[in-house]
């Protein structure tokens, strides 16, 4: 019912395409196909497959931990989970740089699989920011830069702190550079900025979108209120 009442919001808007996002259950239980069951796959399909049918299903992402690294196991896990979910167009995501190996992206080019290109807090041996493309769906996903809540596990800390960071421009630059890199192997590519807190992704798309186009855009009033920087992108 819930993706009903979505396709039924932005029916007005024919370019308009969600992006998805898997259960955890396959991503994050990934010791074993244990942790994700029939009825799991099942329900998130159910989803996926409304979207899908009335023609706005234009990602699913799945986006592993940090702790997924590049082992046998995990390779073997992944590939059987493409295979499972090969009906729909998927991205991966990982963090870990031990996925950055030719051969990775190679498995995902021969499967029509997207690469989630990302920015984040480049702690031990996380993956850097890319501007690869291994399919026609390109993706770009933006985290943000909280070094110190990033792997936090203090109980005292809100779990939205994660995500509680606001790009300045010298930050967005270069990847306005990569996202064009992107979309010009990946017809349809989608930049989701992640850092949701208190509106700041907002912020950071609507200046990403001055950055690419270089055209001042509509910003809500409020916006611009508590973000006086937007003044700078706003048409108004």
């Amino acid at each position: 019912m819930t993706c009903r009442n979505w396709l039924d919001q932005v029916a007005h808007n024919e370019r308009f395409l969600f992006t998805a996002k898997m259960s955890q259950r396959f991503t994050h239980e990934t010791g074993s196909t244990a942790g994700a069951t029939a009825k799991d796959e099942s329900e998130v399909r159910a989803g996926f497959d409304v979207l899908r049918d009335g023609g706005k299903l234009g990602a699913v992402l799945l986006q592993f931990p940090f702790s997924f690294h590049r082992t046998p196991e995990n390779i073997a896990y992944l590939e059987k989970l493409l295979m499972r979910f090969a009906d729909y167009p998927l991205v991966v995501e990982v963090r870990h740089a031990t996925w950055n190996e030719p051969d990775f992206y190679t498995m995902l080019r021969e499967r029509g699989v997207g690469f989630c290109n990302l920015d984040q807090p480049l702690i031990g041996r996380s993956l850097k920011p890319s501007e690869k493309s291994t399919a026609a769906v390109g993706y770009v996903r933006l985290h943000g830069r909280r070094y110190d809540t990033w792997f936090s596990d203090d109980p005292k800390v809100p779990s939205f702190e994660r995500y509680n960071y606001l790009y300045p421009g010298a930050e967005l630059e270069p990847w306005a550079e990569r996202i064009r890199a992107v979309a010009a192997e990946s017809p349809v590519t989608f930049v989701i900025t992640n850092n949701h807190y208190q509106g700041k992704g907002v912020v950071n798309a609507l200046q990403q979108v001055h950055l690419l186009t270089g055209a001042n855009i509509q910003v809500p009033e409020l916006l611009v209120e508590h973000y006086p920087e937007l003044k700078a992108v706003s048409a108004s």
